[in-house]
Protein backbone atom coordinates (compact mmCIF):
# COMPACT_ATOMS: atom_id res chain seq x y z
CA UNK A 1 0.00 0.00 0.00
CA UNK A 2 1.61 3.35 -0.75
CA UNK A 3 1.02 6.26 1.42
CA UNK A 4 -0.38 9.49 -0.12
CA UNK A 5 2.05 12.12 0.97
CA UNK A 6 0.57 14.87 -0.65
CA UNK A 7 0.94 16.89 -3.90
CA UNK A 8 3.99 19.20 -4.29
CA UNK A 9 2.98 22.60 -4.86
CA UNK A 10 5.73 24.18 -5.91
CA UNK A 11 4.85 24.88 -9.06
CA UNK A 12 1.48 26.58 -8.37
CA UNK A 13 3.62 29.11 -5.81
CA UNK A 14 6.03 29.31 -8.38
CA UNK A 15 3.41 30.41 -11.23
CA UNK A 16 1.56 32.64 -8.62
CA UNK A 17 5.14 34.16 -7.90
CA UNK A 18 5.52 35.01 -11.55
CA UNK A 19 1.99 36.85 -12.46
CA UNK A 20 2.71 38.71 -8.76
CA UNK A 21 6.42 39.96 -10.23
CA UNK A 22 4.90 40.98 -13.86
CA UNK A 23 2.08 42.87 -12.03
CA UNK A 24 4.83 44.50 -9.70
CA UNK A 25 7.26 45.20 -11.68
CA UNK A 26 6.43 44.60 -15.61
CA UNK A 27 7.43 42.43 -18.38
CA UNK A 28 10.81 41.99 -18.50
CA UNK A 29 11.35 39.96 -22.22
CA UNK A 30 14.95 39.85 -23.67
CA UNK A 31 13.95 40.97 -27.31
CA UNK A 32 15.79 38.39 -29.51
CA UNK A 33 18.15 41.28 -31.09
CA UNK A 34 19.90 41.18 -27.31
CA UNK A 35 20.10 37.68 -27.58
CA UNK A 36 23.67 37.16 -28.49
CA UNK A 37 26.10 34.54 -29.89
CA UNK A 38 26.87 31.70 -27.30
CA UNK A 39 30.57 32.36 -27.36
CA UNK A 40 29.90 36.14 -26.26
CA UNK A 41 27.91 34.51 -22.97
CA UNK A 42 30.37 31.99 -22.28
CA UNK A 43 32.79 35.30 -21.97
CA UNK A 44 30.91 37.00 -20.00
CA UNK A 45 30.13 34.90 -17.53
CA UNK A 46 33.68 33.74 -16.76
CA UNK A 47 34.70 37.26 -16.72
CA UNK A 48 31.46 38.62 -14.74
CA UNK A 49 32.28 37.37 -11.18
CA UNK A 50 30.83 40.03 -8.78
CA UNK A 51 30.56 42.63 -11.57
CA UNK A 52 27.27 44.68 -12.53
CA UNK A 53 25.96 43.32 -16.08
CA UNK A 54 26.58 46.73 -17.78
CA UNK A 55 30.74 46.80 -17.26
CA UNK A 56 30.42 42.70 -18.05
CA UNK A 57 28.69 43.49 -21.34
CA UNK A 58 31.25 46.59 -22.27
CA UNK A 59 34.42 44.50 -21.03
CA UNK A 60 33.00 41.47 -23.13
CA UNK A 61 32.36 43.92 -26.44
CA UNK A 62 35.65 45.93 -25.57
CA UNK A 63 37.87 42.32 -26.02
CA UNK A 64 36.37 41.16 -29.21
CA UNK A 65 36.43 44.43 -30.43
CA UNK A 66 40.24 45.26 -30.13
CA UNK A 67 41.03 41.94 -30.45
CA UNK A 68 39.14 40.96 -33.62
CA UNK A 69 38.38 37.21 -32.92
CA UNK A 70 38.39 34.70 -29.55
CA UNK A 71 41.39 32.99 -30.75
CA UNK A 72 43.30 36.33 -30.69
CA UNK A 73 41.89 37.01 -27.10
CA UNK A 74 43.02 33.51 -26.24
CA UNK A 75 46.29 34.12 -27.50
CA UNK A 76 47.10 37.38 -25.47
CA UNK A 77 49.19 37.67 -22.54
CA UNK A 78 47.29 36.90 -19.40
CA UNK A 79 48.85 40.56 -18.28
CA UNK A 80 47.20 42.12 -20.84
CA UNK A 81 44.19 40.90 -20.93
CA UNK A 82 43.92 41.82 -17.14
CA UNK A 83 44.92 45.18 -17.83
CA UNK A 84 42.19 44.69 -20.65
CA UNK A 85 39.83 43.63 -17.54
CA UNK A 86 40.33 46.45 -15.25
CA UNK A 87 37.21 47.38 -14.72
CA UNK A 88 35.57 43.91 -13.58
CA UNK A 89 35.44 43.99 -9.84
CA UNK A 90 38.45 40.59 -10.12
CA UNK A 91 40.42 41.30 -12.85
CA UNK A 92 43.62 39.09 -12.63
CA UNK A 93 41.32 36.03 -11.76
CA UNK A 94 38.94 37.18 -14.89
CA UNK A 95 41.61 37.18 -16.79
CA UNK A 96 43.41 33.44 -15.93
CA UNK A 97 39.95 32.12 -16.29
CA UNK A 98 38.98 33.54 -19.46
CA UNK A 99 42.78 32.59 -21.19
CA UNK A 100 42.50 28.99 -19.53
CA UNK A 101 38.93 28.82 -20.67
CA UNK A 102 38.92 29.85 -24.61
CA UNK A 103 42.57 27.42 -24.89
CA UNK A 104 40.32 24.79 -23.71
CA UNK A 105 37.88 25.01 -26.32
CA UNK A 106 40.51 25.87 -28.81
CA UNK A 107 42.53 22.30 -27.24
CA UNK A 108 39.33 20.49 -27.67
CA UNK A 109 37.45 22.24 -31.02
CA UNK A 110 40.56 23.99 -32.79
CA UNK A 111 38.93 26.59 -33.13
CA UNK A 112 36.65 29.29 -29.88
CA UNK A 113 32.72 27.66 -31.29
CA UNK A 114 30.10 26.41 -29.66
CA UNK A 115 28.16 25.35 -32.33
CA UNK A 116 28.75 21.46 -31.97
CA UNK A 117 26.46 22.35 -28.56
CA UNK A 118 23.30 22.85 -30.90
CA UNK A 119 23.33 18.91 -31.55
CA UNK A 120 23.40 17.70 -28.32
CA UNK A 121 20.84 17.85 -25.55
CA UNK A 122 20.36 20.43 -23.10
CA UNK A 123 22.11 18.88 -19.86
CA UNK A 124 24.77 17.33 -22.19
CA UNK A 125 25.77 20.55 -23.58
CA UNK A 126 25.54 22.18 -20.06
CA UNK A 127 28.34 19.34 -18.87
CA UNK A 128 30.42 20.05 -21.50
CA UNK A 129 30.47 23.79 -20.71
CA UNK A 130 31.07 22.47 -16.96
CA UNK A 131 34.18 21.05 -18.07
CA UNK A 132 35.84 23.85 -19.32
CA UNK A 133 37.71 26.07 -16.67
CA UNK A 134 36.17 28.45 -14.64
CA UNK A 135 32.54 27.24 -15.85
CA UNK A 136 29.94 26.13 -13.81
CA UNK A 137 26.47 25.86 -13.11
CA UNK A 138 25.45 29.26 -13.78
CA UNK A 139 27.11 30.21 -16.55
CA UNK A 140 26.23 27.00 -18.10
CA UNK A 141 22.51 27.50 -17.96
CA UNK A 142 23.28 31.31 -18.90
CA UNK A 143 24.80 30.04 -22.64
CA UNK A 144 22.02 27.69 -23.33
CA UNK A 145 18.98 30.13 -22.12
CA UNK A 146 19.96 33.49 -22.90
CA UNK A 147 22.14 33.21 -25.96
CA UNK A 148 20.69 32.35 -29.44
CA UNK A 149 20.28 28.54 -28.38
CA UNK A 150 17.50 29.80 -26.45
CA UNK A 151 17.51 26.78 -24.50
CA UNK A 152 15.36 25.54 -21.41
CA UNK A 153 17.39 25.95 -18.73
CA UNK A 154 17.54 28.45 -15.29
CA UNK A 155 20.13 30.67 -14.85
CA UNK A 156 20.59 30.95 -10.90
CA UNK A 157 22.36 34.11 -9.41
CA UNK A 158 22.45 34.87 -5.57
CA UNK A 159 19.64 36.94 -6.22
CA UNK A 160 17.51 34.03 -7.56
CA UNK A 161 18.82 31.63 -4.97
CA UNK A 162 18.44 33.55 -1.65
CA UNK A 163 14.57 34.17 -2.78
CA UNK A 164 14.32 30.64 -3.62
CA UNK A 165 15.77 29.33 -0.04
CA UNK A 166 13.86 32.00 1.89
CA UNK A 167 10.42 30.57 -0.04
CA UNK A 168 11.72 27.31 1.00
CA UNK A 169 11.37 26.18 -2.40
CA UNK A 170 14.84 25.02 -2.58
CA UNK A 171 17.19 23.72 0.79
CA UNK A 172 18.13 26.33 2.83
CA UNK A 173 21.63 25.51 1.99
CA UNK A 174 21.32 24.58 -1.22
CA UNK A 175 24.54 25.51 -3.73
CA UNK A 176 23.70 27.26 -7.58
CA UNK A 177 24.08 23.56 -8.63
CA UNK A 178 21.68 22.10 -6.36
CA UNK A 179 19.14 24.31 -6.69
CA UNK A 180 18.92 24.30 -10.27
CA UNK A 181 18.47 20.43 -9.97
CA UNK A 182 15.63 21.31 -7.20
CA UNK A 183 13.98 23.84 -9.49
CA UNK A 184 14.02 22.26 -13.29
CA UNK A 185 12.00 19.36 -12.19
CA UNK A 186 8.90 22.13 -10.56
CA UNK A 187 8.71 24.34 -13.65
CA UNK A 188 5.62 24.58 -15.14
CA UNK A 189 5.63 22.94 -17.78
CA UNK A 190 4.55 25.52 -19.91
CA UNK A 191 7.10 27.51 -19.35
CA UNK A 192 9.09 28.32 -22.66
CA UNK A 193 12.82 29.24 -22.54
CA UNK A 194 11.79 32.77 -22.38
CA UNK A 195 9.50 32.55 -19.61
CA UNK A 196 12.36 30.91 -17.61
CA UNK A 197 14.77 33.75 -18.97
CA UNK A 198 12.04 36.83 -17.79
CA UNK A 199 11.41 34.72 -14.11
CA UNK A 200 14.78 34.90 -13.76
CA UNK A 201 15.03 38.13 -14.69
CA UNK A 202 12.30 39.51 -12.32
CA UNK A 203 13.49 37.55 -9.18
CA UNK A 204 16.88 39.56 -10.10
CA UNK A 205 14.82 43.03 -9.53
CA UNK A 206 12.71 41.82 -6.36
CA UNK A 207 16.24 40.95 -4.89
CA UNK A 208 17.85 43.87 -5.63
CA UNK A 209 14.45 45.57 -3.93
CA UNK A 210 12.90 43.94 -1.49
CA UNK A 211 14.66 40.88 -0.66
CA UNK A 212 17.73 42.11 0.40
CA UNK A 213 20.34 39.86 1.92
CA UNK A 214 20.91 41.75 5.24
CA UNK A 215 17.25 43.60 5.97
CA UNK A 216 14.62 42.27 3.08
CA UNK A 217 11.96 44.74 2.80
CA UNK A 218 9.33 41.77 3.32
CA UNK A 219 6.28 43.87 4.39
CA UNK A 220 5.42 45.50 0.64
CA UNK A 221 7.32 42.06 -0.95
CA UNK A 222 5.07 40.74 -4.05
CA UNK A 223 6.43 37.36 -2.52
CA UNK A 224 5.39 37.83 0.61
CA UNK A 225 2.02 35.55 0.56
CA UNK A 226 3.96 32.20 -0.39
CA UNK A 227 7.24 33.20 1.64
CA UNK A 228 7.33 31.46 4.63
CA UNK A 229 10.29 33.75 6.10
CA UNK A 230 8.07 36.68 5.18
CA UNK A 231 5.49 35.74 6.54
CA UNK A 232 7.02 34.50 9.48
CA UNK A 233 8.54 37.47 10.17
CA UNK A 234 5.57 39.44 10.04
CA UNK A 235 3.79 40.66 13.06
CA UNK A 236 0.51 38.69 14.31
CA UNK A 237 -2.56 40.48 13.46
Amino acid sequence: MQLDLGSDNRTEILRRLQTAMIERFGRIVRPDEKRRDPVWVLVHGVIGARAKTIVSNASTDSLLAEYGSWEKVAAAPVEELEERLHRQTFPSVAAKRLKDCLNAIIAERGEVDLRHLSNLETEAAMAWLEQLPGVARKISAGVMNTSHFERKAMVIDGHHRRIMQRMAIVPAKADTTRAYDALMPILPPEWSAADMDEHHLLLKKLGQNYCRPRVPQCEDCPALKDCKTGTSSQPAR
